[in-house]
């Protein structure tokens, strides 16, 4: 009960800044530690496109999974009124509800039905409300979803399973509100795990995710829902998961991330180029579960330095698996060790989330210090 009732306090404490109809970009701007770079580049398909922000290019593509799939249902807690951060507007009304309908606030129950759909051969789309949340179902989810098709030697799978939750720091979430829980699923053969950086890439990863014949778990980077606004293409699209994309060129470091950090880690090569008159290579990860290693250490060979920033803590967080990776499979090839900016090794601060994140002057310092070494 006390779990509860925190949540719902955090949720009204959170809601006038991030979940608030009229609330603009600017205004959720000024509560965050980035500055958001739009993908202005080609379209990943052709056609018409139109202004969205991160919660409403997910929002089209729940809508598109819907209209395509007459299997496909939504469920979770508050998703027939839009949901915390309205991802799920207006889809019970469009689609009924026997298809869009609210659940019990119960994590364990929510993954535990989404398998049994799955199992079942529907579409099943999960919505945990807060990825801090997912670990009432971790069991579920690692020990259920992850090995059915393996624990019944292939004779039933729940592939049709995706789990979105909102995730990362949001400038007042606090230790219930903030966490990054992507390294504890890339532990576990059978899951995809998928971060987005903004609007065009969350409507490709999340039709991609849906259509996956594995269960994946979506985590959606919260303080990008209205933060983050890009040209869309209004048709139904997919993006390959398991794929990397390199968003800036350079020869001199390599920096890796994913979701919000990415777009600090843009700022870092800009200001690297104009300070130090180094030139950046810039990697969204996209994928963490199965990670693109040959993209990964393609341009680590290249440049022969290394740094990979991440929100969640440094012990066992995703960036010492690509450390390590790095190291077996390029030590020759580099200058430097490779250099992890991270959370630190505490619970997720509420006054002091300033200097627990990877800012862009803790990322900056790591580039000085890198291509000094």
């Amino acid at each position: 009960m006390a779990a509860i009732v925190s949540k719902r306090l955090n949720f009204l404490f959170s809601r006038p800044l991030l979940a608030r109809p009229g609330a603009s970009a600017e205004v959720s701007a000024r509560a965050v530690h980035f500055v958001y770079h739009p993908d202005t580049g080609k379209p990943p398909v052709s056609g018409e496109t139109t202004k969205l922000n991160m919660f409403q290019a997910i929002n089209s593509a729940l809508h598109s999974a819907l209209e395509k799939d007459d299997s496909a249902i939504i469920f979770g807690e508050d998703v027939a009124f839009g949901g915390v951060f309205r991802c799920t507007l207006g889809l019970k009304d469009k689609f009924g509800a026997d298809r869009v309908f609210n659940t019990p606030l119960c994590e364990q129950g929510i993954a535990g039905f989404g398998i049994g759909v799955a199992t079942a051969g529907a579409t099943a789309i999960a919505e945990l409300q807060f990825a801090d949340y997912m670990f009432p179902a971790f069991d579920q989810i690692v020990n259920e979803a992850a090995k059915y098709r393996y624990r019944s030697g292939g004779l039933f799978e729940c592939g049709k399973l995706t789990i979105r939750s909102p995730c990362s720091a949001v400038g007042h979430g606090a230790v219930y509100h903030s966490q990054s829980p992507e390294a504890y699923f890339a532990h576990t053969p059978g899951l995809k795990v998928v971060v987005p950086r903004g609007p065009i890439a969350a409507k490709g990863l999340l039709l991609a995710c849906i259509r996956d014949p594995d269960p994946c778990i979506f985590l959606e980077p919260k303080v990008l829902y209205r933060t983050a606004e890009e040209m869309v293409p209004k048709v139904d699209y997919t993006l390959p998961l398991g794929k990397a994309q390199v968003l800036a060129s350079g020869n001199n470091v390599t920096l890796i991330g994913w979701g919000t950090q990415i777009h600090v880690l843009l700022e870092v090569a800009k200001l690297a180029k104009e300070q130090l008159k180094v030139n950046c290579e810039v990697i969204d990860l996209q994928t963490i579960l199965p990670w693109d290693k040959e993209t990964v250490c393609q341009s680590a060979r290249k440049t022969g330095r290394v740094i990979v920033a991440h929100e969640a803590p440094l012990t066992c967080g995703f960036g010492a698996e690509i450390a390590a990776t790095i190291q077996q499979e390029c030590f020759l090839h580099l200058e430097a060790p490779v250099t992890r900016v991270t959370g630190f090794d505490t619970p997720f601060p509420h006054i002091f989330e300033p200097f627990y994140l990877p800012t862009k002057w803790r990322c900056l310092e790591a580039v000085k210090k890198i291509v000094n070494y």
